[in-house]
Parts: C-alpha cells; sequence; structure tokens
C-alpha cells in the first residue's frame, strides 16, 4: 500500500467497511485495511477522510477499435469490432505482466463520462464495449456503470479480468456483462502468491461462478518458462476447465519476456505439448503470441471438420447458424 497527500480527489467508491480509523476496502480479496490518506494494492482505491474513493474513475489510459479475437474471444461474434477501453491499476503484481506501464505505471489519460463511451461506440459503428487493457475490475465503479448504460442501449459488454475479485461485486456486475475472458494465471496458489502477489482460489471460484450465471467465459493462461507449463501444469489446469464445460474455449498464450521477468520465452515445442494435452480435455484450444498457420482454427469437436480459419485477428467462418457444415454438430458460442 501507498500513502500520498489527501488533496487528490476521487469519486465515491463502493464495497468497503470502517473499523476504528481504518477503511477496509472489500472489493477484492486483499481486502486492504487502509489508514487516512493510503491507497490499496491496486493503487486505484485511497481512504480519504474516512471514506473509500476511486481514483480512476472515468480515466482513460487506452482506447482502440478492435477485433473481437484480439480480447481473445474466439467464440463471440467473431469478425466483429469492439471498442476496446482500459484505465491504469490492477490489485495482482505479475512479474511478468505484458501491460505493466499501465497496471503498474502512470500513462496519461483523458476523461470520459459513461455516456461518452456509448456515443463513441455508436460512432464506430460497433455493438461491443470492451473493458480490457489493464485489470477492469479495479475500474468497478465506471465499468458497472458504463456496462449498465451499453445494457439499456442494446450494446453487447466484454470482461477481460485477472478474475480476482470478491463474491458481491461480482454477483452485482454480473447482469451487465455479456461475456469474459478470465486470465487464469495457474492452477497453483503457490504461483499467484510468488509471482502475482494474489491466491488461485478466488479465481477458480469466479469462474465456476461466470460459467453457471449463462456469461459466455473464455479463459487464457500465460505459460510462464519453467513456473506453469509442464505438462502436469497443464492437465491439472485443463482438468479443472472441463470439470466446469469442456466447451470453454482455453487459450494457451505463449509468454514473452516482459516487465521484471528475464525468463526465455515459451519454447515453441512445450506451447505445442501443451495443446495436444489441453486438447485432450477441452474441445476448443488455441494458440496465442505465436506467428504462423494453425492454433488459431476452430474444428468440429465432433467430426474434426474446420468450420473457422483464422489468420491474425481475421477469419473466415463456414459455420451454418452456428452448425459444423459437414455433421450439424453444434459448435459452442455466441455467433
Amino acid at each position: 500500500m501507498m500513502l500520498e497527500n489527501n488533496n487528490q480527489r476521487g469519486y465515491p467508491a463502493k464495497y468497503y467497511r470502517v473499523k476504528d480509523d481504518l477503511v477496509i476496502c472489500e472489493l477484492c480479496p486483499h481486502r486492504c485495511h487502509l489508514t487516512r490518506g493510503e491507497r490499496g494494492r491496486c493503487r486505484a482505491r485511497k481512504n480519504q477522510g474516512g471514506e473509500l474513493f476511486s481514483l480512476n474513475y472515468g480515466e482513460v489510459s487506452s482506447l482502440a477499435l478492435d477485433p473481437i479475437e484480439k480480447k481473445p474471444l474466439y467464440h463471440f461474434y467473431p469478425g466483429s469490432e469492439t471498442l476496446s477501453l482500459g484505465t491504469w491499476g490492477c490489485n495482482l503484481a505479475c512479474d511478468f505482466c505484458q501491460n505493466w506501464r499501465i497496471s503498474q505505471g502512470d500513462p496519461p489519460v483523458r476523461e470520459y463520462q459513461p455516456g461518452k463511451i456509448i456515443d463513441l461506440c455508436w460512432e464506430a459503428g460497433s455493438e461491443i464495449i470492451s473493458f480490457t487493457y489493464s485489470e477492469p475490475l479495479v475500474w468497478y465503479e465506471f465499468v458497472r456503470e458504463t456496462a449498465e448504460l451499453a445494457r439499456k442501449e442494446g450494446y453487447k459488454t466484454v470482461l477481460v479480468s485477472n478474475g480476482f475479485v470478491n463474491q458481491r461485486p461480482l454477483e452485482e456486475l454480473i447482469p451487465f456483462i455479456s461475456a469474459c475472458n478470465i486470465d487464469l494465471k495457474s492452477f497453483q496458489d503457490d504461483f499467484y502468491q510468488r509471482l502475482c502477489q494474489g491466491r488461485a482460489g478466488p479465481v477458480k471460484q469466479n469462474l465456476r461462478r461466470i460459467n453457471d450465471s449463462g456469461v459466455h467465459l473464455e479463459v487464457t493462461s500465460l505459460l510462464v518458462t519453467g513456473e506453469n507449463s509442464s505438462p502436469e501444469d497443464i492437465r491439472e489446469l485443463a482438468d479443472f476447465l472441463a470439470r466446469l464445460n469442456p466447451d470453454i474455449p482455453l487459450h494457451l498464450s505463449r509468454y514473452r519476456p516482459a516487465y521484471k521477468s528475464k525468463r526465455p520465452a515459451t519454447d515453441l515445442r512445450a506451447m505445442e505439448e501443451a495443446n495436444e494435452i489441453a486438447s485432450s480435455y477441452l474441445n476448443y484450444v488455441y494458440l496465442g503470441n505465436i506467428v504462423g498457420p494453425g492454433g488459431r482454427d476452430t474444428s468440429c469437436p465432433e467430426c474434426g471438420s474446420l468450420v473457422i480459419k483464422r489468420r491474425g485477428f481475421s477469419g473466415r467462418s463456414r459455420l451454418e447458424q452456428g452448425r459444423c457444415p459437414e455433421c450439424g454438430q453444434e459448435i459452442a458460442g455466441k455467433f
């Protein structure tokens, strides 16, 4: 946690309680105990005068029109474009973070109100708004209000998140979210504690809840060399997801050195082996951060026919009303 002067403005935050002279944030499992003028681990929530405030409400550090496949979401209206936006801050501190300049840094920002985001989406001709880039759950109030307004106006919403959030905030956000890509960094608590300053248990619990809610769910796991890329690691991860739903698309992403991590990039053979192992449990497994053919295509789990061929972030679909044109098998997702 960090101390700073009391003159930084903020937006009234949700999910906290006051005990003696402390504000206890209850947005995420850290449950930071904050003295006056102190910010939480995420850097985005602060005790100001005995109340909790969000410091990044409406502060947009990144804004772009992206292919939906870039989130990555391969089974949620493939070929669509989404207005993507993010802020700064994160409630984890992964030493291999690929977006550390905005998650751990202080990037320049522009201020927007929720209504303006809806206007920008309409102007861009998109029907989907994605909260992404940094961790959207530490931007909770802005995400909640924007997503609720978007739902009223007929737009779809996407949450790209680490999933490290408490049950009540998640439950109250779910009704306004159309799809999620949750980053399950490892099946092991030890990995989360050593490399991310978090815990695996809350993320796994939230994956169960999201899957049960009917929100479209896909999962990403960055395979970090020597840490979570062994065959045993992949089996545990894939088996856990398969027990939830074997139709959950899993994106195995190749790690490259970033932020504080100097580990070598994930070996391509290890990525291919991980793909084979995970595919023995799950119907849809993809490889990310890899240049070259294969690894991104969707095949029918029943007959093996290629139904979506992808190159980069674009693709050509052979689906007929969401079904395989060869055997008629329904392909899981929103098409």
